[in-house]
């Protein structure tokens, strides 16, 4: 059994920010992450660019340096690598916790391959493993897929991607630019208005020449083998089909978070209970970093915003 001054779940970007100043205040830390380094970054479609300039990536001021403004995913995969490799941060990675307790003044936590007691524990572990289900029959069969790697898998053949936001409409070009027969189901009545501004023209241009059907107002009722049931504000359809991209978002997992005594807003937006100066939220000792803050408003926080989140938490650590 290991001792700490502070563990903290997840090793992407804001977690190793975490370390990077746990370690230069002197403070024993381990980082644990269930996979690879910065593991929702690894698992962003392979060809992502991020809406960000590279500068508002950066983390304890290390210089992040891109071929252009916006880096790509490769890119900033390289420069967290390298920040954690250089600075020997410890972290372990593919060790996934599986309970945290507290007790006393301590934390037990459990994870697949140890057990760690520490005086404060830090949950940077983002929102990217829960996807938003659509909850209609047929979504698990094996042609529906919540995440998007790359596009070559789906070339010539009969596409629906259901979502409107930067997920799905770069998947939806990418995808139809490969060959692929590409259908948008869009909730809304428009592309979404977050899709990125260089983006957004593209994709409707596409729609507006007919290269990428849309259906605006609709939803999918029904996903079968062959096909899938479409309810639009003309009626439903039945649409050929061969697979089904459900890009909807994704969520925390609450239900950790609750397990730990964190205390949840009581509306749809499940906002997680924290003090805003130190992170800290009303369990002491207990402090979140990053997307989590959000709740279910996922877009509220970004790697640019939040790797403030680091000082404050070991800010915090060292008062007391």
């Amino acid at each position: 059994m290991k001792e700490f001054d502070v563990v903290i779940v997840g090793g992407g970007p804001i977690g190793i920010a975490c370390g990077l100043e746990a370690k230069q205040k002197g403070l024993s830390y381990v980082i644990l992450e269930k996979g690879p380094i910065v593991n929702s970054l690894y698992n962003y479609p392979v060809n992502m660019q991020f809406f960000s300039t590279s500068e508002k990536l950066e983390i304890d001021g290390i210089p992040f340096i891109s071929k252009a403004a916006k880096p790509s995913r490769s890119e900033a995969l390289e420069y967290y690598r390298r920040i954690t490799t250089s600075n020997k941060l410890h972290i372990n990675l593919f060790e996934k916790v599986t309970s945290i307790q507290k007790n006393e003044a301590f934390f037990n936590i459990k994870t697949n391959k140890s057990h760690y007691i520490a005086k404060n524990v830090v949950l940077a572990t983002g929102f990217y493993d829960i996807p938003k289900t659509l909850y209609i029959p047929g979504e698990d069969l094996e042609k529906v897929a919540h995440y998007y790697k790359e596009p070559h898998f789906y070339a010539g053949q009969k596409l629906a991607i259901v979502g409107a936001s930067n997920s799905a409409i770069d998947a939806a070009l990418e995808c139809y630019r490969k060959g692929a027969e590409v259908t948008l189901i869009i909730r809304g009545a428009e592309v979404g208005q977050r899709v990125k501004y260089w983006v957004r023209p593209d994709i409707i241009n596409r729609i507006e020449e007919g290269s990428i059907k849309a259906f605006y107002q609709s939803q999918v009722l029904e996903i079968k083998q062959n096909e899938i049931l479409v309810t639009t504000p003309e009626g439903n359809l039945t649409l050929e089909n061969d697979f089904v991209l459900a890009l909807t978002g994704y969520q925390p997992d609450f239900s950790f978070l609750e397990k730990m005594g964190v205390a949840l807003s009581k509306d749809d937006k499940k906002i997680p209970t924290y003090n805003p100066e130190t992170m800290e939220t009303n369990v002491n000792g207990l402090y979140l970093a990053g997307v989590i803050c959000g709740g279910m408003e996922t877009h509220k926080w970004f790697i640019e915003n939040s790797r403030v989140h680091a000082k404050m938490i070991v800010k915090s650590i060292l008062s007391k």
